[in-house]
């Protein structure tokens, strides 16, 4: 008996530490997931807004533009259809075509694809953006000295992501053009000049023909 008793003390003593042991490692956990699904419940109910139109303020081309849209509302048809911004086209509506070009800070972006919503405190350029005090930036101009568009409808996507790799390159090469330009698309075909028309505003020395020949 008195050997039995301390190993029944000591299984006992095992016993109640595991369980309790456990009984801590539960209570932590459910503490645990309970504090994250409180802080969910808090992010969702910060981002819940709509479907009804709210207030969305654009900073655009360096003017406050406050407008009443539903969030859905692209940026494109922000600046389409709730202002008179229409530079930026319509083209596929599916971010091929980038004729909705505009810049996010200095970030070419398709406008189709952004939600006016989410673009809220960050600078906005659109091609009307550009021209300062009724003088055409470099980039059109160069566009018109080389000729670089027929109808012109994908024209403003161009310039603005011309625009772009000439703020973060100032000197570009053809091939750097070229990628800059990758999400562009003229269905006029008036690549080859547009090239030449974006290493003019470069300042840098025009591309061969077989160069041009090869960017078609």
């Amino acid at each position: 008996m008195k050997n039995s008793e301390p190993e029944n003390l000591g299984a006992h003593s095992r016993r109640t530490f595991f369980k309790s042991l456990g009984t801590v490692a539960a209570t932590a956990a459910t503490a645990q997931v309970k504090s994250v699904a409180a802080e969910l419940e808090k992010a969702n109910a910060e981002k819940i807004v709509g479907p009804e139109a709210v207030p969305v303020t654009l900073k655009v081309n360096g003017e406050k533009l406050k407008l009443m849209i539903e969030p859905r509302v692209t940026l494109l048809d922000a600046l389409r259809n709730y202002s008179s911004l229409t530079g930026a086209k319509e083209g596929c509506d599916r971010a091929t075509c980038g004729a909705c070009t505009v810049l996010l800070g200095d970030t070419p972006i398709y406008a189709c694809q952004k939600l006016a919503i989410e673009a809220q405190g960050i600078e906005i350029t659109t091609v009307e953006g550009l021209a300062k005090s009724q003088r055409l930036s470099k980039v059109q101009q160069a566009f018109l000295d080389r000729d670089a568009l027929q109808c012109g409808y994908c024209t403003p996507g161009f310039v603005m992501s011309v625009t772009a790799l000439l703020k973060k390159n100032p000197h570009p090469n053809a091939a750097e053009v070229k990628h800059a330009c990758a999400g562009n698309l003229c269905r006029c075909g008036t690549h080859p000049r547009i090239l030449q028309a974006a290493l003019q505003a470069a300042g840098v020395e025009l591309v061969s023909q077989s160069e041009v020949v090869d960017y078609v």
